[in-house]
């Protein structure tokens, strides 16, 4: 053999070792990151378990909320959405509801349902967005403001909310998502513990549930495959990933779909980055920025059991179109807070949150998508022999499946919010095989979104929305 092509061989070899000793790494992690979220959940659990929420709800020092809810072409689902959020079970709060320039019936679905009229605005812009057309008020609810504004998109809105606003919590949901009656109370919770904190609550799949007057009445898995395999990403996602950052206090992101924040930090940090790919990690990130530049303590929770049921998309093209976009904020964030890695003045957040985001969540797409190609190959050139093909596929595919599994275990052992069996096996089923062509087809999604973020892509894509099941 010429020494070139030993040469070669010696770099292939050390590619294919080289992304064997990642895939293990990264798994590794996630078993930590299993460990301490079962031991996080069942210590919350057991604080809660004689909670008398009934008491916090009467108690004065309950904190009101403003809820904004941005709304761009939603018609099918604003009614149901607006209405869900002004049945939620709190003393004092708003519902302001954004529309932000709709081009669809968003807006004349919302004067029809709530009979809505004009009132005087007199708005000081604590952040930045685009002009307010008006202000509106339901003599039916008297808690709602709807906001008519000029397009500026997610961020902007949100701003716009914020501007509006009165009260000292804001919380930010999406407007095709509904919350359950209970949830604003246990998501404000903490504040009464401690105001210096963020804290975000757990998002669920409403695919295949049953909804009724803004509740969903009847919980269920969908018959598609694609929202099923996404109730297990959920709940992986949030139920081992976010409880087990949120222990460490270095939870990087609170989903925009179900967040509360202290407003004056939120206005002192600049609101939502207008332009922003992933407004929703970006504002956490800064916020932690902030704080530990200003050598405050705080905290950012998240909490397991204040729920937000959401519409996933149920075509791939949809799908493929989310996961891009929630890969671009990804690396837009990271890119924008980039002084923040590896750097001991921003504690646990710079020397391990930040890395870990950069390498196993960030980079994991173009690893795993060279494995999947390079390591099959090298075993077809005779490369690496069968022991290392069987010890990759076992570490890339079958710790994915125990990981998976292990999140729906968590589920059932706290929460049991699915009561048939039948939907445990479904789950689990949908554990094992996400790892062979979904999971495969997510890579491939998110890795080029990284020729769409530095070939300059911002749009979002349009995703198709449909109305939530009725009885």
């Amino acid at each position: 053999m010429a020494q070139s092509d030993s040469i070669l061989v010696s770099i292939i070899l050390g590619f294919n070792i080289a992304i064997l000793i990642y895939f293990i790494a990264i798994n590794s992690s996630y078993f930590i990151l299993l460990a301490i979220s079962y031991f996080s959940v069942l210590r919350y659990q057991r604080r809660i378990e004689h909670e008398q929420w009934r008491r916090i709800i009467q108690s004065p020092l309950t904190i009101p909320v403003s809820i904004i809810a941005p709304a761009y072409n939603e018609e099918l689902s604003i009614e149901e959405s607006v209405k869900s959020l002004l049945m939620l079970e709190y003393p004092e709060f708003e519902v302001i509801v954004v529309n932000d320039g709709s081009t669809d019936n968003t807006w004349g679905k919302l004067k029809t349902s709530f009979n809505l009229y004009p009132i005087p605005a007199d708005i000081e812009e604590k952040v930045p967005c685009q002009q307010i057309l008006g202000l509106y008020r339901s003599p039916d609810n008297p808690s709602l403001i709807a906001v008519d504004k000029i397009n500026g998109g997610k961020a902007d809105a949100q701003n716009a909310g914020i501007n509006v606003s009165r009260y000292p919590l804001i919380c930010v949901i999406d407007v095709d998502s509904l919350i359950e009656g209970g949830a604003l109370l246990r998501v404000t919770k903490p504040f009464l513990e401690r105001p210096e904190r963020t804290v975000g609550g757990i998002i669920r799949v409403a695919n295949g549930c049953t909804v009724k007057a803004g509740r969903v009445v009847r919980v269920g898995l969908s018959w598609a495959w694609l929202p099923l395999i996404q109730a297990v990403e959920y709940l992986r996602a949030f139920l081992f990933g976010r409880s087990g950052w949120s222990a460490l206090n270095s939870l990087l992101i609170i989903s925009g779909a179900f967040g509360i924040f202290r407003k004056d930090v939120v206005i002192a940090v600049g609101g939502y980055r207008r332009g922003s790919l992933g407004e929703d990690m970006e504002l956490v990130v800064r916020m932690h920025r902030y704080l530990r530049e200003q050598r405050r303590e705080y905290e950012m929770h998240f909490l397991p059991d204040p729920v937000c049921w959401t519409e996933v998309p149920e075509s791939a093209r949809n799908l493929g179109r989310q996961r891009n976009r929630w890969q671009r904020g990804l690396i837009d964030s990271l890119r924008i807070h980039r002084r923040m890695m590896l750097n001991p003045r921003y504690g646990t957040i710079g020397m391990v949150a930040f890395p870990y985001f950069v390498f196993f969540e960030m980079l994991v797409p173009l690893v795993e998508l060279s494995g999947y190609i390079i390591v099959p190959i090298s075993y077809a050139l005779g490369m690496v022999d069968f022991p290392f093909l069987a010890l990759f596929l076992t570490v890339a595919i079958l710790i994915g499946v125990t990981l998976s599994t292990g999140a729906v275990v968590l589920e059932e052992l706290f929460y049991r919010r699915y009561p048939k069996t039948s939907d445990i096996a479904r789950l689990v089923a949908a554990a094992f095989l996400e790892n062979f062509g979904y999971r495969q087809l997510t890579i491939w999604w998110r890795v080029k979104a990284f020729w769409d973020y530095f070939s300059g892509k911002t749009a979002w894509g349009k995703m198709e929305r449909k109305s939530f099941t009725r009885t």
